[in-house]
């Protein structure tokens, strides 16, 4: 898979015939003598901490990105939750109220950024 000289083709060819091997998983080339590590080390099935049977090549990407149990933080008050509850702790915490300073009102939290501009 890369350019090699005109000249050295064949005896390229002859070493990579016997050395590298393409993994069926990814099909990254990998020495032969690598392949079964690889394998176990890259491409066996692990469970995630929300249950999920992925490969384990995968799983940081998994858990950064698409975990449910990922770490997530609130925008309204910056306590860490998982993921998968964030939503329903951001309603609520979104609907507690502060007292402005301004008008002396009860605003809503998730209103505190947009409520200056309506203050006076």
């Amino acid at each position: 898979k890369k350019d090699i000289p005109v000249a050295n083709f064949i005896m390229h060819e002859i070493h990579c015939s016997r050395n590298i091997e393409v993994c069926r998983y990814c099909s990254e080339l990998i020495p032969k003598s690598e392949m079964k590590n690889h394998i176990e080390s890259e491409h066996v099935q692990v469970t995630c901490k929300c249950s999920m049977k992925i490969e384990k090549c995968l799983l940081k990407d998994h858990e950064v990105s698409a975990c449910p149990l990922r770490p997530a933080v609130c925008q309204y008050c910056d306590i860490q939750l998982t993921f998968n509850k964030l939503q329903d702790h951001e309603v609520y915490c979104g609907a507690r109220t502060e007292r402005c300073g301004g008008c002396d009102r009860n605003i809503m939290v998730k209103d505190l950024k947009e409520h200056p501009r309506v203050c006076g």
